[in-house]
């Protein structure tokens, strides 16, 4: 089995250093410090309203770090012009919110083709590899594969919270990504206690993965956090 990435979001550093208007704790030093324990690339999402991530930690993290640079964004001019300035190696995009607390559910690409087809374009265009962020649905799947993204992240939110037969969704979605030609992504409320199915699906080729590694570290520190996740998945694929 093809061995398999972590990416490590790194927001929620931010979020506890915007809580009190300080310079610390810089997210910059914990996407360095997570790929020094086994990190394969790092996520960030840089928000509308800026609430954890802010501009000048996406140019930093772009300029400073030596592993794939991950850029979550919502599907606007706006952030397309920032993608398109700060090239990274990859773009997901994602639904978002003002209201809502984490990103609640998949981007409805199926429902919005014909707006997000020239964004994906313009990005691929850069040689920024596009993703989109979608529920294990054949209609998303499908939708994606035909606006040019290369890549479909899995929505696990879903299955972290314990619904019935969302492992099951999420293991015949991964299985379709290949005969649509996407490579095939998954995160969102993985835990230790949770990753192991996922991490075994052959096709989910990466595994991001951000509150609870972040959370994590406040007992254990993050490169103990990012080791233990990644054994955890070496050992579901049998590495």
């Amino acid at each position: 089995m093809t061995p398999q990435r972590l990416g490590v979001n790194v927001d929620h550093v931010a979020t506890l250093r915007n809580a009190r208007g300080e310079h610390y704790p810089d997210p910059l030093i914990a996407a360095q410090t997570a790929i020094a324990a086994g990190a394969d690339g790092i996520t960030i999402h840089l928000r509308e309203d800026r609430r954890h991530i802010r501009d000048a930690d996406v140019m930093r993290i772009r300029a400073m770090i030596d592993k794939p640079l991950n850029f979550e964004m919502a599907a606007t001019e706006e952030m397309v012009a920032i993608a398109l300035k700060t090239r990274p190696n990859a773009c997901c995009l994602v639904p978002e919110k003002r209201t809502e607390v984490t990103t609640e559910g998949g981007l409805d690409v199926a429902g919005h083709r014909m707006a997000l087809a020239p964004m994906v374009k313009r990005l691929r265009d850069a040689g920024i590899r596009v993703s989109m962020f979608v529920d294990p649905d054949w209609n998303q799947l499908e939708a994606s594969a035909e606006i040019g993204a290369t890549i479909v992240e899995l929505h696990t939110g879903a299955y972290a919270q314990g619904k019935p037969d969302e492992l099951i969704r999420l293991q015949q979605a991964a299985g379709l990504t290949e005969s649509l030609g996407l490579e095939c992504h998954a995160g969102h409320g993985l835990n230790y206690d949770n990753v192991t199915p996922i991490a075994a699906i052959p096709e989910v080729m990466e595994l991001n993965i951000g509150h609870f590694l972040i959370a994590q570290a406040i007992f254990d520190g993050l490169p103990a956090a990012v080791r233990r996740m990644k054994a955890l998945m070496h050992a579901a694929r049998g590495e």
